[in-house]
């Protein structure tokens, strides 16, 4: 196994784009029970201490009753020294006096991920590429792989790599090892079409949302070479999809997706290729999302304000 010391939260800063634009701003999500009055009691909690409201998206499945869900972006001059009182606040206000769920968030501090791979580089190469040109504001605390065929490219990101070897040491010890990366050092984790099955212990153990990426042809085409198989049944649309990932394997909360026709002059490798140029697609935006808290979880769906 070859193992490169974890980024701390503060060792890789965000880029300068992402850090400028999330200064002294913060985002707020809010969800329970629809009734009247939870939009004024935000504002009115953020303006009392003289916030500015960026944006805000809300949605409700039933205003007689139903779930209610919000997103909220504010900005505020010395946000890092009054966040702690806007929190204590909220929970007066939201919690004991509407019975409401919220988190709150510095934007400024960018969510550690570690990006998990294995031979197929495409997913991987093409989140490291938009996280270097500031379109993801998130600190890549590390890559880690069962292979070491992109070690060097990875490196020359200035990310670290580990190389933990599951076929050699048995899918317990590594995700043993995996365990001992991560806890701590990140706050969600990317599977970039990562060819090993997560097992529900370790999901469970690591208590962080993990994002994975697959080809939308499932369950027509589970297993081996699908867009092969894809190919002989005259498929005529490869998509893609990003989701939460669940003990379910494939089968969890779903954050993004997409599609491109193909017609029947297309190879198998023309196939593969709109496969992973969807694939990449996907995959950075479902990565964006989360990291902006877009993305709001209930149940086994999702509520995206993207």
């Amino acid at each position: 196994m070859t193992t490169e010391p974890a980024a701390s939260r503060t060792a890789t800063p965000a880029s300068p784009q992402n850090h400028a634009l999330s200064e002294n701003h913060a985002s707020l999500i809010v969800q329970g029970e629809d009734r009247t009055g939870i939009v004024a009691a935000v504002s009115a909690v953020l303006s009392g201490h003289g916030a500015n409201i960026v944006s805000l998206d809300q949605y409700s499945d039933d205003p007689q009753g139903g779930a209610f869900y919000q997103r909220t972006v504010f900005s505020l001059a010395n946000l890092k020294a009054v966040l702690p009182t806007i929190e204590r606040d909220l929970e007066t206000e939201l919690a004991e006096g509407f019975d409401l769920g919220f988190t709150l968030r510095d934007m400024s501090v960018p969510k550690r991920v570690a990006v998990f791979a294995s031979r197929e580089d495409h997913c991987l190469l093409d989140l490291l590429w938009r996280h270097r040109r500031g379109q993801l504001p998130v600190t890549i605390s590390m890559v880690v792989s069962n292979h070491t065929d992109t070690a060097d490219e990875v490196r020359a990101f200035g990310i670290p790599f580990v190389h933990v070897p599951t076929g050699e040491m048995g899918k317990a010890a590594a995700e043993a090892e995996h365990l001992r990366l991560l806890r701590g050092n990140v706050d969600f984790v990317v599977l970039a079409r990562y060819m090993r099955i997560l097992s529900g212990d370790f999901i469970a153990s690591l208590g962080v949302p993990i994002i994975n990426i697959h080809h939308s042809f499932l369950p027509a085409f589970i297993g081996a070479a699908p867009y092969a198989k894809a190919k002989e049944r005259g498929v005529k649309l490869v998509g893609a999809t990003a989701h939460y990932v669940t003990e379910d394997l494939d089968e969890g909360p779903i954050i993004e997706q997409d599609v491109v026709r193909v017609t029947h002059a297309d190879t198998v490798v023309d196939i593969r290729r709109r496969g992973a140029d969807v694939e990449r697609t996907v995959l950075s935006r479902a990565v964006r999302w989360h990291s902006e808290d877009r993305v709001i979880r209930t149940d086994n769906s999702t509520i995206v304000f993207a």
